[in-house]
């Protein structure tokens, strides 16, 4: 690897110090770096044969990043400028090092599932996640109710505060606070979990990564309509109510996750786990 797209979370490096230092890295090693802030849409013709997008932020930055890049099959890795990270990989400390091995190409490069997220019957408002798509309520606190079909089966009627479709690769995030299962990110599955469901029997179900969970949105408490609200990623939100459907299951594409790391998942999850 020799070209490199940095994307910075500016937020978190406010004069680009260290996004700075970074570019510098590159070019003393014989690289390109080009520079762009998070919320960058996409790579312009010129910029787009680059080798690694290098994520100068934390997971959220990580995750903006897949998305706005999923079509253009570039890895990316993750250089942790926040707090607790699972998706970015390099603690700010290490990142010359990473360089190093990124230049003599000592990597693995995942691929990571996502998922897709189709609303209304023509499925034409469809949008991507790599960690989860959230469904839950909006405006007022109050009890969601939502009814969950897979594979146009009924499943079951949940009252929650919402619902988590998660890949592995999100295991870690919302899911986990639910109370949902850790899964190793470079498995093939989804997960559905409840978010504080009203009742004391209700838990995550693992499904196979070819199942497709359509979630409905039925009438409320007393027949009310339910305003609700499908969230990707954090990232994007679409407007749901009494009647609509969302259909989920997993995505076309993938994202490319470099690795550098030579420890197991468990032994990474250890550490994230006893710095938490």
């Amino acid at each position: 690897m020799k070209r490199f797209f940095l994307i910075t979370n500016e937020a978190k490096d406010p004069r680009g110090v260290f996004t700075k230092k970074i570019a510098d890295v590159i070019k003393s090693r014989g690289g390109e770096a080009i520079c762009a802030a998070d919320g960058k849409p996409a790579l312009t013709a010129g910029e787009a044969d680059v080798d690694c997008a290098l994520v100068l932020g934390g997971d959220g930055t990580l995750l903006r990043a897949a998305r706005n890049l999923m079509d253009s099959k570039i890895p990316l890795l993750g250089i942790n400028l926040g707090t607790l990270g699972y998706l970015a990989e390099v603690e700010s400390a290490c990142a010359e090092e990473a360089i190093e091995r990124l230049f003599a190409d000592a990597y693995v490069r995942e691929e990571r599932m996502m998922l897709t997220g189709s609303i209304g019957e023509d499925g034409r408002k469809e949008q991507y996640a790599l960690n989860d798509i959230v469904i839950s309520r909006c405006g007022t606190l109050q009890i969601l109710n939502v009814r969950i079909y897979v594979n146009d089966r009924f499943l079951n009627d949940y009252c929650a505060d919402g619902v988590i479709v998660a890949t592995p690769t999100g295991s870690t995030g919302y899911n986990l606070s639910a109370g949902g299962p850790i899964v190793e990110p470079s498995a093939n599955l989804m997960l559905l979990t409840p978010i504080c469901p009203h009742t004391l029997n209700t838990r995550s179900i693992v499904f196979s990564p070819e199942d497709e969970i359509t979630v409905e949105i039925p009438p409320g408490k007393d027949g009310n309509e339910q305003m609700v609200e499908a969230n990707f990623d954090g990232s994007y939100k679409a407007a749901l109510r009494t009647g609509d459907r969302i259909l989920i299951r997993r995505a076309d594409r993938t994202t490319g996750i470099v690795r550098l790391n030579t420890e197991s998942f468990l032994s990474v999850l250890h550490k994230k786990m006893s710095e938490a």
